[in-house]
């Protein structure tokens, strides 16, 4: 059972702003901010958080998105500022608040814009590990029983450097671990053909691909409008799947398996596990389907605003990266996280940005340990 202790309210001294997305562009974001808020009580109510969020169509509105955030900072008792998303705007906003306050401190979670610019404005960057994860997944592949590793993507996604990159991982992961790497190109959800295309794509290719390649397959997309049909095959056809580019019990499996929520499983992501799990043993797919056991969008803003408090309370660094992995262990109870700091194009490591993995667990297995598997110096280093 999953409980989170609650803390008094009436904390004086300070407010932390939480900005997310809203329920319909970011509800794993938005749960999190609402569990904060449950821990650590609305300012309004005499407690320290002040939660706002950004406008759906932020690319259409950056100058609403860019002053929303700013006007945090009027607040004379707001010390941190957490973007759970850090869209584009981010950047802006944070040079604005640096300059009329520069005594808040900044987080920056999962950035948009470039990583050269958010680390120059923002005190801590955190961002999912796509680089040690290329060689994870492949590795974790081998250890669930897959012979062959399928990347499905397409063009557009191949052109971003840290996607391309780690699919470069991957493909020299498969030929160090004894795995076939299989590159399948699959139509763009945001083509023609729309996001019921793409997918439409994926459900009548997946057995032939599991004719051809046969069932020690596992099977990995970075779209997540792939995600869905994918594992709707694996469960039925055969196949593995390690876990999402994006990983969680939400991502995908609920529509592949019609698995509905209720309001009290919202958010309590045990309950959401077990229930995801149990569809998968009915399907009779379990030790051959994964994910992380907890969302990174609700875990991380839920740890960070713990890890900013021991900041401000205890002193703590606010690049820590042992306070940052003791506050995300806090609250994804029986997961483990690892990482290291993003190192950029030039070779030059970010001391305050910070790219996060959590282990991977197997539906009706458990736990990998992949947290505790080293990744090789190497493969940082793979262009």
């Amino acid at each position: 059972m999953f409980i989170l202790t609650i803390i008094s309210f009436g904390n004086d001294n300070y407010h932390i702003g939480v900005v997310t997305g809203t329920v319909s562009q970011s509800e794993d974001g938005l749960r999190g901010a609402e569990e904060a808020i449950k821990i650590y009580g609305g300012a309004e109510k005499g407690g320290e958080i002040v939660h706002i969020t950004y406008p759906d169509n932020f690319m259409q509105e950056m100058e609403t998105t860019i002053s929303q955030i700013v006007s945090l900072a009027d607040d004379p008792k707001m010390k941190v500022i957490i973007i759970g998303e850090a869209i584009p705007g981010s950047v802006e906003a944070f040079r604005k608040i640096r300059e009329k306050r520069p005594d808040i401190l900044l987080v920056a979670n999962s950035p948009h814009e470039d990583p050269e610019m958010i680390t120059e404005v923002a005190d801590l960057v955190t961002n999912p590990d796509s680089i040690a994860r290329g060689y994870l997944i492949v590795d974790a592949a081998k250890k669930m029983g897959a012979k062959k590793f399928m990347h499905i993507s397409f063009p557009r996604h191949m052109s971003y450097e840290l996607l391309s990159k780690r699919r470069n991982v991957m493909k020299e992961a498969c030929k160090d671990l004894g795995l076939q790497f299989i590159e399948m190109v699959a139509p763009d959800p945001v083509s023609d053909v729309g996001v019921a295309g793409a997918q439409q794509y994926i459900l009548e290719q997946m057995p032939t691909w599991l004719k051809k390649y046969g069932k020690e397959t596992a099977f990995f997309a970075t779209n997540d409008a792939h995600t869905e049909p994918l594992l709707k095959m694996v469960a039925e056809k055969g196949g593995y799947f390690v876990e999402a580019d994006l990983p969680s019990p939400t991502m995908g499996y609920p529509g592949a398996l019609g698995i509905n929520f209720d309001d009290s499983e919202k958010g309590n992501w045990p309950k959401i596990l077990n229930k995801v799990e149990k569809t998968v043993k009915d399907k009779k797919a379990d030790g051959r389907m994964g994910t992380w056991a907890y969302s990174y969008n609700f875990s991380t803003i839920v740890a960070l605003v713990d890890h900013s408090k021991k900041a401000l309370d205890e002193k703590v660094e606010i690049t820590d990266f042992d306070s940052l992995k003791e506050s995300l262990a806090k609250y994804t109870p029986g997961a483990k996280w690892n990482g290291s700091n993003y190192t950029d194009v030039k070779g030059i490591e970010k001391d305050n940005f910070y790219l996060l993995y959590q282990d991977t667990y197997v539906l009706g297995k458990g736990y990998l340990g992949m947290t505790d598997v080293e990744v090789p110096e190497k493969y940082f280093s793979v262009k």
